[in-house]
């Protein structure tokens, strides 16, 4: 058993990794869990500087082997927005289901839909270097959110690869196409090369 403190305590990012991560006998741990809080400011200008924030605040508190992520939505036709703010624009409307809409709206105007969800995962406490993998999940921004799978704005993302909205794609599909388990395929396939698992 390969034992790993997740940086997040969003119930939901910690039910995917559980998912992810569970075949190949990787224990995942929240701060929460094991009574530590951290709240960084994710001041960094890249998805990369933020994950690398937030695992250095994690690693004062703990030796054993961490992650944390960064991910976020960006919509090419509006300069990338949101991006590194995906999760402030979603708080700031009152929550996805009202950011979906606005980005929806946002769009309207606009012939190009493309957009992709980015995610750069960051590994401490493993060798004396922090160690980076990258997934970025091409798609479209759809006209109407569509089903009620998946959280944040997978409602109103279609997957290119995956040919499906992730608002209706099962958690299965969703494991194998989106940006976070991209990053997580290269995280597993270095644990492996090392061995740890």
């Amino acid at each position: 058993m390969f034992d790993l403190l997740v940086a997040t305590n969003n119930d939901h990012k910690i039910h995917e990794y559980e998912e992810m991560f569970s075949p190949y006998g990787i224990k995942v741990h929240s701060p929460k869990e094991l009574g530590i809080h951290v709240d960084p400011d994710e001041n960094g200008t890249t998805f990369e500087a933020n994950s690398l924030i937030k695992a250095e605040a994690l690693q004062k508190f703990t030796k054993m082997p961490l992650i944390a992520d960064d991910s976020g939505l960006c919509v090419h036709a509006l300069n990338d927005f949101p991006g590194l703010h995906t999760a402030r624009f979603a708080k700031e409307n009152g929550g996805n289901a009202i950011a979906n809409l606005k980005l929806i709206e946002m769009l309207k105007d606009y012939e190009d839909k493309s957009a992709n969800f980015v995610c750069v995962i960051t590994l401490l406490n493993v060798e004396d270097h922090p160690i980076v993998f990258k997934g970025i999940c091409e798609g479209r921004i759809l006209d109407k959110p569509q089903g009620e799978h998946g959280f944040g704005y997978d409602p109103i993302f279609y997957s290119n690869e995956a040919k499906i909205c992730f608002g209706i794609a099962k958690e299965e599909i969703k494991n194998t196409f989106s940006h976070r388990a991209l990053a997580l395929k290269q995280l597993l396939n270095y644990l492996k090369s090392k061995h740890f698992i």
